[in-house]
């Protein structure tokens, strides 16, 4: 429990502080002007209270601090021994779901526009994410349609190959066969990057003078190419709502707290319009709104590829705002302004995006007053002491004991949680034991959930009561005093689902149409759906692997080369001769034949498409 006489020695200046638990885990990490009277502050919080900051205190039983020269280095060092340690009481930024990128590989020498979920640094540009996957695919096809660029994954293209079907349609400038330059391909590269940083206007202006020079050299062709791309341009730009007379680049933030609970939004504002929106939950984080607001600040960009606008609009003043901005200048190479407007157009996004954040918040209650209903009757038909908030499902699937994989799906208040979700290689067995199986998982997760202090409140089990025997077992043999366990199966004739607790001789006397039934089979299919995905995937992988070897004149070193070049399996079965014969060492007769192999289907399966 946190103690005032950690801090006693504290010193009036300016650095980090590190809090930690009895085995000196790191709870949280701050910053601070004055380290003494930032940690005085949490003195006068009752440790005995029920706000998520009073839990953390209940369990600081040391503190760590480290003195900078500023502030600014201060945050600074806040920032890497967070990225280092992860404290689960800091505010680490996750989007309420997953957003899709577009992805322009600058790094390749003749660089693809293609849409992604994982953003790496691997060189190329992000863009997003989009907050409208709609939005998203709307702006792919239009610079699909203005500026295409190669759509086929080969590094490097082979004297003398055709091109594909993309070329005849329009779709792609075709660089494998040479129909366009180097220098012309870079240029529609800068063109699509600059339609993605937002500099549509600036693209116009160019296209037009590149339009009027074209009609003056009485090249009337490329002139009325450039009059559509100018004329599509000009529509997408009038389907925005232009916010202002000012052209400008802007960043606006809005932040709303109710019952402990905030949300935040950010509003793109690019050339004046809106561009995007992005949004974040926050459930009780540790600090005042200030600080909060701080830390969303830092979070968001210090990722190295995301664009800093000259100005970010705030909707009150962010803790350690000039060490912030001197950061934020920094990481742009320019002046960065932290502004909190009183008045006019500006203060106008403000409040939008204020709209916009208890938007966000008011879902995210009646979500939660759902929940707190269905937990209620869950906590009921189960006999359990509380409701559950977090409830995990595990699936064991194989294929007559081949390629056995477990799958554990993981839903928090009623609702998906795709980052606890986990997948596991059986190791132990090659016979199709159920029960051997599902101990084996269960033993590998429940330990890991037990040393990290992650386990459920409900852990629900695909199978009838020998799984729930399992289970039980297991949990006894760890010594472990939770989670509370109910399994699912089906009834003897396949109609219906029946549930099985512990201790119980009989499944529940459920209807099948009730609420609490119906949950726990949305969340037993959830784990059906992972674990058949992955299995799936395994033995599609498996099979390449075997179709490769059957191949004459494919051995080890050949088929290192076609991963090398084709990035996976999969890539080699899609591609097609023209790109397998440009991996070193493959050639035009070999090609063929590979092609041919890959795409010639087997008994019971069909033609891989290309």
């Amino acid at each position: 429990m946190f103690d005032p006489v950690m801090i006693a020695d504290a010193a009036d200046a300016p650095g980090v502080y590190l809090m930690r638990d009895a085995g000196g885990q790191v709870l949280y990490v701050g910053k601070a002007v004055s380290l003494r009277k930032r940690l005085q502050s949490y003195s006068r919080i009752d440790p005995a209270g029920r706000s998520k900051t009073s839990v953390m205190l209940g369990k600081v039983a040391k503190v760590d601090t480290v003195l900078t020269r500023t502030e600014k280095e201060a945050l600074i060092l806040e920032a890497g021994l967070i990225k280092q340690h992860r404290p689960r009481y800091n505010v680490i930024l996750r989007d309420d779901k997953s957003y899709p990128h577009l992805k322009v590989t600058v790094q390749e020498e003749w660089p693809r526009l293609l849409m992604t979920r994982r953003v790496s640094k691997d060189g190329a540009r992000y863009f997003g994410p989009y907050a409208s996957p709609a939005a998203m695919w709307e702006t792919l096809r239009l610079l699909n349609s203005l500026f295409p660029l190669r759509r086929c994954k080969a590094k490097k293209f082979a004297p003398g190959q055709r091109a594909c079907l993309n070329h005849q349609m329009g779709r792609c400038p075709a660089p494998c066969i040479g129909a366009i330059t180097p220098e012309a391909y870079r240029q529609r590269v800068s063109q699509v990057l600059a339609i993605l940083e937002g500099r549509k206007r600036e693209l116009t202006r160019e296209l037009t003078g590149r339009m009027q020079e074209a009609a003056a050299g009485l090249n009337f062709e490329e002139a009325a190419a450039l009059r559509d791309q100018i004329r599509a341009l000009n529509q997408t730009l009038e389907k925005q709502v232009v916010l202002g007379r000012e052209r400008v680049d802007l960043d606006v933030f809005g932040l709303v707290r109710r019952h402990g609970q905030v949300a935040a939004a950010l509003l793109f504002i690019r050339e004046g319009a809106l561009a995007d929106k992005r949004e974040f939950f926050l459930a009780e984080p540790v600090g005042e709104d200030d600080e909060v607001l701080a830390e969303l600040l830092r979070r968001f960009y210090e990722h190295p590829q995301r664009p800093i606008p000259r100005s970010i609009l705030l909707p009150l003043p962010a803790e350690g705002a000039a060490a912030l901005t001197e950061w934020l200048s920094e990481k742009r190479g320019g002046p960065v302004r932290l502004l909190v407007p009183r008045r006019g157009d500006k203060k106008a996004l403000v409040t939008m995006a204020g709209d916009n954040a208890g938007q966000l918040l008011a879902a995210r209650e009646k979500q939660q007053a759902g929940w707190l209903s269905l937990g209620e009757e869950i906590r009921r038909a189960l006999r359990l002491t509380s409701s559950p908030q977090r409830i995990e499902c595990l699936d064991i699937s194989n294929l007559g004991g081949r390629e056995a994989v477990g799958s554990l799906v993981s839903f928090r208040q009623g609702e998906k949680e795709s980052s606890r979700y986990r997948r596991f290689h059986i190791r132990n067995l090659a016979t199709p034991d159920d029960y051997a199986m599902m101990r084996e998982v269960l033993l590998r997760h429940l330990c890991r959930a037990a040393a990290a202090e992650t386990l459920p409140d409900l852990l629900v089990l695909d199978g009838g009561k020998g799984q729930l025997g399992v289970a039980q077992a297991v949990l006894a043999e760890l010594a472990l005093p939770g989670p509370e366990l109910v399994s699912i199966a089906k009834d003897r004739e396949g109609s219906g689902e029946r549930l099985f607790r512990p201790g119980r001789k009989n499944h529940l006397k459920l209807a099948q149409h009730s609420p609490v039934l119906l949950f726990f089979m949305k969340i037993r299919d959830e784990a059906h759906r992972f674990g058949i995905t992955f299995h799936r995937r395994l033995r599609r992988q498996k099979q390449l692997v075997s179709r490769l070897e059957e191949i004459p004149g494919v051995g080890p070193g050949r088929k290192q080369a076609l991963l090398k070049q084709l990035g996976s399996l999969a890539g080699v079965a899609a591609a097609t001769p023209e790109q397998l014969a440009a991996v070193p060492g493959i050639g035009p007769e070999l090609a063929a034949v590979i092609h041919r192999h890959l795409q010639l289907p087997r008994d019971g399966e069909t033609p891989a498409a290309n």
